[in-house]
């Protein structure tokens, strides 16, 4: 039996997980988020029918199942098959849904209505997605440990949003055959990867403020450790 779609609980457990982690000493992996497309590509499903398969296959044989086991066990995995390539897709987060939420579930919701829109954004758009991909990856971890009724807070959840969708949802008002034309002396393709780049620069501004309290205590440390066994 296939599990239930992912909710933004699910996000904010991952989250908390790698922050958790991360505030033990461990080793930080980076944070991996479900497919943001509903039901994931081609690979991720079929990984999952995969393991799936091998769960039941296991289990048929520490139980020593007969020939009936055998057709028993061959419609358990009909039937997994069947309901992950057919599950219902996730409904893409909407921004108001986005601003609303809690604030550790924010970054990766705003991730998954970014990547929704990929397709219907410019080539030369690619470039700053990817590092606005990176900074929304980075700012899931952090904002773990943020009091949502911050001020840093609330400009996160403005930033991504009300101003991120607002700015793309501007551009892809723009009829398609214009979006070349220069005006002002740039053209909307233009436009939009410089106002995404603006975007992604105030998220990463956000990310080094919520930094600095772990560059101090790392830079305070390091300076009573040279005080104690260096200079002694």
């Amino acid at each position: 039996m296939t599990p239930p779609p992912p909710s933004d609980v699910d996000d904010a457990i991952a989250v908390a997980r790698v922050a958790q982690e991360r505030r033990r000493g461990g080793a930080v992996i980076p944070l991996q988020r479900r497919p943001r497309r509903g039901r994931g590509g081609r690979k991720q499903r079929a990984v999952v029918i995969a393991v799936g398969a091998g769960v039941i296959l296991a289990v048929a044989m520490l139980m020593g199942l007969g020939a009936f086991g055998l057709v028993a066990v061959a419609a358990l995995i009909l039937a997994l098959t069947a309901l992950v390539l057919f599950a219902p897709a996730t409904p893409v987060p909407t921004p108001e849904r986005i601003a609303k939420s809690e604030l550790k579930a924010v970054p990766a919701q705003a991730a998954r209505w970014l990547d929704a829109r990929r397709a219907a954004l410019p080539a030369p758009a690619a470039g700053v997605l990817n590092r606005l991909d990176q900074r929304l990856d980075t700012l899931g971890v952090q904002v773990g440990a943020l009091d949502a009724d911050s001020p840093l807070a609330g400009e996160l959840r403005r930033l991504v949003g009300e101003q991120l969708p607002a700015f793309v949802d501007d551009y892809a008002r723009v009829p398609p055959a214009m979006r070349n034309t220069p005006r002002n002396g740039m053209t909307p393709d233009q436009q939009l990867v410089e106002g995404l780049g603006v975007i992604e620069r105030e998220l990463g501004e956000i990310s080094a403020r919520l930094a600095q309290g772990d560059l101090d205590a790392l830079e305070t440390k390091r300076r009573y450790l040279q005080i104690k066994y260096e200079e002694e």
